[in-house]
């Protein structure tokens, strides 16, 4: 299980342990590969942050001397709690820019001491910010500037980190919100279970992080968010203690663990789930096919997403972005498929989705072996897996080389993808055009659905060093009017944050937003929990 030893084993600066899977070689190739197709230009890499040369303001207030066995000010563990894994994360800690850190950082060992900080921090108009593994990317675990609060103490839940129950008969178990996924799969593993959810960050984030906002998993059909395998949610707030009821559907009123899943820690702090689980899968195939044309690659999503064959994954990837990961040689876009049982050989099930992607134009590029025996990997959705792995660490080298590197994801329904998806690569090409000179946009599927793709794109830019968190926020915000003024959501699993605050809010409707101002009023009084994440502060929703 995860420790805080383990914990500061990662970086403070960026993606992943200090020790992670790149090195100078493997990034030096990607960066003359870029100069070579798309004229961009690195610099040379900025040193790496030094913990010891980094200054850190003193914690403004002090806290009660019998807590001082699990609340810290330690500078190294305040270092780790400053930010998130977003470019503009990134991009701050390779420029030394640590000058807003949480007062302290609590590691609770339960409920007891979990609600003694909340009645300290309501007396004391202290923030609290609940923080799982850290890997948000949206600004989601920030403290607020420091001149619009006056402390911050980050809540960091690894202590919590059990299974403390299986229902083998329904299939169920009963986890505390602070387990990483690792632990979570290897404590469920003894019992032949699985909960089936592996987000990008499955190694650095916690059950609790997925249900507070709204995680998606790497499976891209059928079960996608976490919110398919919430069953309950006990939850500490300022107010008490909620513990939802147990069941496997109702229809008794509006959802009470609905309301806490996508919350970001604004309405209470999650201490533990019962969630639904899977059989570990038996059996599993996969397969590749390219297309010569996107459109005919979006459409073969489309009758997968709408056949019921329910394909484990069916990631459908640009010819420009599968180029970069090594996928081809960028004149075919690529649609990676697999499918998984515990129970049923699925050899039918694979080559009954290469039917349907075949007929719509795809080109079956798998040995065949690869689409026709079951628990046979097909070896280009394996260095799809590598790639999804290493990209984040990859972009944190590109960010210290003076490029830059985001993403952005949406979802919409099938009717409108094509017209949505011309007007944001137009915008984001625009952008990029005329605030960097040069760089690209990419578009990939990430889940499907029978009314619609989730489509996420990759920015790539040339930076300058000086004002690239102002362009990079331009480009952002040109994409995100789009969505928005197109239909879109301003994100289908990367959560809202305080960076997509501003276009949730114009995404949801004023009534609602009011009700949910006022459901937190009604369990976060004082305001403590997480301000300005999701919803506006108190102070600002008049500006």
């Amino acid at each position: 299980m995860q420790t805080v030893e383990d914990f500061l084993r990662r970086k403070f600066w960026g993606w992943g342990y200090q020790a992670g899977p790149l090195d100078d070689t493997l990034t030096d190739t990607f960066v003359d590969f870029l100069r070579t197709t798309t004229g961009m230009e690195a610099s040379p890499p900025l040193a790496l942050p030094d913990r010891e040369s980094i200054p850190l303001p003193d914690p403004r207030f002090p806290l009660p001397s019998a807590w001082e066995n699990w609340i810290t000010s330690d500078k190294e563990i305040r270092l780790h709690h400053c930010f998130g894994k977003s470019y503009r994360d990134s991009w701050r800690c390779a420029h030394g820019q640590f000058d807003n850190p949480p007062d302290y950082v609590a590691f609770p060992n339960d409920e007891e001491q979990l609600s003694e900080l909340m009645v300290f921090a309501r007396n004391n108009r202290i923030s609290l910010i609940p923080y799982g593994g850290g890997s948000s990317v949206v600004g989601g675990i920030e403290p607020p500037k420091r001149t619009s609060s006056g402390g911050v103490i980050t809540v960091n839940m690894l202590h919590f980190n059990k299974v403390l129950e299986v229902d083998t008969q329904s299939r169920c178990a009963r986890i505390q919100a602070g387990t990483y996924g690792p632990d979570l799969e290897q404590q469920l593993k003894p019992h032949g279970l699985t909960l089936r959810h592996f987000p990008q960050s499955f190694e650095f984030s916690t059950l609790g992080g997925w249900i507070a906002t709204r995680a998606g998993g790497h499976f891209a059909t059928q079960y996608t968010h976490i919110d398919d395998f919430v069953e309950s949610v006990r939850v500490v707030t300022p107010r008490g203690v909620i513990q939802t009821r147990r069941l496997p559907g109702s229809g008794a009123g509006p959802s009470e663990e609905r309301l806490f899943l996508g919350s970001e820690g604004t309405l209470g702090i999650i201490t533990e789930a019962w969630v639904r689980l899977q059989s570990a899968p038996e059996y599993k195939a996969s397969a590749t096919v390219g297309f010569k044309a996107f459109e005919h690659g979006v459409e073969a999503c489309r009758q997968l997403s709408q056949s019921g064959l329910h394909p484990t994954n069916a990631r459908f990837i640009g010819r420009g972005e599968a180029l970069f990961m090594g996928l081809g040689d960028g004149n075919l876009d690529i649609l990676i498929l697999g499918c998984e049982s515990s129970t049923f050989p699925v050899t039918q099930k694979l080559k009954d989705c290469l039917s349907i992607a075949t007929a719509c134009g795809g080109i079956n590029l798998s040995e065949p072996a690869a689409s026709g025996i079951d628990n046979q990997r097909d070896d280009k959705a394996d260095t799809w897996k590598q790639a999804f792995i290493t990209v984040p660490y990859l972009r944190d080298e590109l960010v210290r080389r003076g490029l830059i590197v985001e993403t952005f994801e949406t979802a919409i329904t099938w009717d409108k993808f094509e017209h949505f998806n011309a007007r944001i690569l137009a915008a984001a090409e625009h952008a990029i055009e005329r605030l960097c000179g040069k760089g690209f946009v990419t578009c990939r599927f990430t889940h499907l659905y029978p009314d619609g793709p989730a489509p996420y794109y990759t920015v790539m830019a040339q930076g300058n060093g000086t004002d690239d968190l102002q362009r990079w926020d331009e480009i952002k915000r040109a994409v995100s009017d789009v969505i928005i003024n197109e239909g879109g959501t301003i994100t289908h699993h990367h959560a809202v944050g305080k960076d997509h605050r501003e276009h949730y809010l114009r995404q949801a409707s004023p009534l609602f937003i009011s009700m949910l101002e006022n459901a937190k009023t009604s369990v976060d009084p004082e305001q403590i929990l997480n301000p300005g994440v999701l919803l506006k502060s108190p102070e600002s929703r008049t500006n």
